[in-house]
């Protein structure tokens, strides 16, 4: 798999940093660099890559369970179950308008 650009959240944006992660996250499922089926990286390991708190890590992985696009499985992790919507602003939500 291709190495993927870092990214970090804007903590300056007026957007919650959790739910930049969550769109991020959202953004490779999208892209299907994150499939239906895979299993994210750990909560400890999303939090170094991003450079955030675990709690920040945590409310941005329940953000994507709220939106049906995630599902956590105690002592298995969190696996993706559905690929999201576009985004509300983002060409692809206009498409079929």
């Amino acid at each position: 798999m291709a190495q993927e650009q870092e990214w970090h959240p804007d903590p300056a944006s007026r957007i919650y940093v959790y739910m930049q992660i969550a769109e991020r996250i959202a953004d490779q499922i999208r892209a299907g660099s994150l499939p239906v089926g895979a299993r994210l990286a750990s909560e400890p390991d999303l939090a170094a890559q991003y450079g955030v708190g675990i709690n920040t890590v945590r409310r941005a992985i329940r953000e994507l369970r709220e939106r049906g696009v995630a599902d956590t499985v105690p002592a298995k992790g969190t696996f993706i179950i559905e690929v999201p919507e576009p985004a509300a602003g983002s060409p692809e939500a206009h498409r079929d308008r």
